[in-house]
Order: structure tokens, then sequence, then C-alpha cells
């Protein structure tokens, strides 16, 4: 029967990370090695999350793969990578004499769909975690164990920040062969279990400068960003280690801002300039400093990505407040009902308990009302690394190989 075709199937899901310390310009295009170390939060998967399944089958008679529904090309360079490495490494393992490997052919080819629950190519780290998730997924079909950093890291480098939980740092390695380029965790998902992570999605559009291409052009022409690499960089991650570790949400959330506007002043020292930021961007920028001058400390902090799309760090005590001041500053465009279900539309993921904000706080911040300049809001925290499905149901391809029909 075609039903019974010796299929190997596996399902995982990836997260999403954000950079805190940024991750910008490569010293190696090729293998993707990065002129500078960084340092990431891991976002939970109940919010954002790629799910990937891998088939590998002696039926198939090419890689096939299916992002979001569509067959995409398979030979995509950086996919290219992922698999060669990933087969190498199953290969190396092979020849070590591993007897528990699945008696299965390196030569079968795979089958590849990914889905994102978030919007792709916004800026919110999509190919992270795709990445990533392809790498954990093609690891466990073809029984490669240790490391997958570099498997990872050359589909994109931040993906191999989504190996793990927590908080995690890419190092950024000396060697011309990337063996030293890894991540690794610095501390656990449950470390500081009062942060939280507010999603501020200004635009789902895909950006008009890609982030390969705008880091190869600041690497030619932007000296300031060789600064910040060489001379700034070291010195910012070992004290956000620190804060990380200490809990030290004040000085967390000062030089991720801090951090995040030096990548956007490298873009504007870029030339011709790149700007990722846009005027909803910027004033939310001014709202999270008013916020925190009328509360006379560091309560929020932004960072933003190669995107308009903000990411806040707060805790868990100051989440409720923040939100009521996003919703008044950017009230959600009314399609004049005032309906619960719209309240939800607005704000998606963890739940967060209504406040009001006080005339003071109303006056401090002082900023004309934009309706609909944030489309929604996603509430997430700190969360695992990569997970394995057992549930069959979870497969995004069918016993045929191909992506079932959307439920």
């Amino acid at each position: 029967m075609a039903s019974e075709k010796p299929l190997v199937a596996v399902t995982c899901t990836a997260p999403v990370n954000i950079a805190v310390i940024k991750y910008w310009g490569k010293r190696d295009e090729e293998l993707i090695l990065p002129i500078n170390s960084s340092l990431s939060v891991t976002l939970h998967q109940d919010q954002l999350k790629t799910t990937t399944t891998a088939a590998i089958s002696k039926d198939f008679t090419e890689d096939r793969i299916w992002l979001n529904g569509r067959e995409e090309d398979v030979g995509q360079p950086r996919l290219q990578a992922c698999l060669r490495e990933i087969r190498r490494l199953a290969r190396k393992r092979r020849s070590a004499g591993d007897e528990d490997l699945l008696p299965l052919s390196l030569s079968y080819k795979v089958h590849v769909a990914s889905v994102n629950n978030f919007p792709t190519a916004a800026g919110l780290a999509s190919s992270a975690a795709g990445y990533a998730c392809l790498a954990y997924t093609l690891a466990q079909v073809y029984g490669v164990e240790g490391d997958l950093s570099e498997v990872a890291r050359r589909g994109s480098g931040s993906a191999c920040r989504s190996l793990y939980g927590g908080f995690v740092e890419w190092q950024m390695g000396q060697r011309a062969d990337g063996k030293d380029s890894v991540a690794r965790q610095v501390a656990p998902e449950l470390h500081w279990p009062e942060l939280r992570v507010l999603i501020l999605v200004v635009s789902a559009e895909k950006k008009l400068t890609g982030s390969t291409v705008g880091m190869q052009t600041s690497v030619e022409t932007s000296p300031l960003l060789r600064f910040r690499a060489e001379a700034l960089v070291p010195a910012r991650m070992a004290e956000m280690a620190r804060c990380v570790m200490e809990r030290d949400f004040q000085a967390f959330g000062q030089l991720t801002m801090k951090d995040s506007n030096q990548f956007h002043a490298t873009c504007l020292d870029t030339f011709p300039p790149i700007s990722y930021l846009n005027d909803t961007s910027r004033c939310i920028i001014h709202l999270v400093h008013r916020f925190n001058a009328h509360h006379g400390q560091t309560k929020v902090a932004y960072t933003f990505d190669a995107g308009p799309n903000a990411v806040i760090f707060t805790l868990d005590d100051t989440m409720a407040e923040f939100v009521a001041a996003v919703r008044h500053s950017f009230p959600p465009e009314s399609n004049g009902d005032k309906c619960p279900a719209s309240r939800s539309r607005f704000l998606k993921g963890l739940p967060v308990r209504p406040a009001l904000l006080s005339d003071e706080l109303k006056a401090a911040l002082g900023m004309e009302p934009t309706p609909g300049g944030i489309k929604y809001i996603i509430a997430t925290q700190v969360g695992p690394g990569p997970q394995v499905l057992d549930d069959p149901h979870a497969h995004l391809l069918g016993p045929d190989g191909l992506p079932k029909p959307a439920a």
C-alpha cells in the first residue's frame, strides 16, 4: 500500500531570539562569521515560534522545501549550506562507527515544511527561528548530536542563538574556519522569571533593505561600525552578562537601549544610509524615555532590530501600566466597536490586566495620540530552546511526504 512507505519524519519547534547586544556585520560572508560577539534573549514559543517537519524516504527523488504553505527554491545557497553541513556531520558520525544510528541511507532526499506563527521578514527574527528549527529538525532526522551552532549559523547568523533558551551569547570566535564561532547559554530561561517582553508591531511589511545587504554595505562604508565592534562591544558583552546574572534591570535596560541606538547609528553612518526605523518607531523611543523620566528610573527599555517594530523589556509589575501608556499613545483604530474581541486583537499573547493611567503620567507622556500607529502588541516572556514534538498529528507533512492541507 502507498501509505506504508518507509518514511521517517520528525517535527520540532524553535524560538525567536532578540539581541540586546547586536550583531551587525560579517568577517566571512561564506561561513557567516560576525565581526563582533552578541547576546540575546530567547522568547517563549507559546507566542512566537517556527514549527518544522523534516522527512526522508527512499522514494523521494529530490530535496524539497515549503515555507508557510508555499514551495520555495531548495537551491538557495544558505539552505544548501545547512543541508550539506548536516549530511557531512551525519557521514562523519557514521564513519566513526556509531552503532545506534538509524539504519537510513544518507543518500535519501529530504522534504521540509516550515511554518511561523508570526509575520515573516518583518524584522521579527523569523530567519533565526527558521534556520535554528531547520538545523535542529534535520539533526534529529539524520541522527546528528552535539553543538549545532555551525549548521544554524550557515543559514542565518543569529539562528545559532535560537538553539538555546534563556540568555544566549554568540561568541564571534577568532579562527578562520569558524569552529569557535558558537552560541552558548549565559543563563537558563527560568533565571529571571519577572522579565517580560512586549513586541510592538508597527509594520508587518517586508523591509526595504534586507539584513544581509545592509550588513555588507555597513562593513564596507561605516567607520563607526568598525569602532563599535572593536572598541565597545567586548566591554558591553561583559557588562550585559553581569546585568543578566544579577538581574539588574536598571543597567540591563539602559545598556539595551544604548546598544540599539548605536546599531541604528551605524546604519545611518553607512553610505548610502540605511534607516530601519520609521516615525512610529521614533515615537515609541520618545514614549519609553518619557515613561521612565516620569518614574525617575528605567522601568522599560526598547530595542529595535533591522525593522521598525519595537521590542520592549520590562518587569512583570510594570507591564500593565506600560501597555496602558501604549494604548493611550497609539489607540487601536476602532471600527466603532468597544467589544472585548477588538481588545484581544490589539493585545495578543500573555494576559495583561487593564490599568488606568494617572493624569500626571498622561501629561508627562506629552504626545498627541496616533491612532493605528501600532497594529498590535504581543506580550511574552523568556522561553526555552528547540523542542521535539512527539505527537504524529503535529507533522506538517503527510505520509506521502507532501504538505498536509491546511485545516
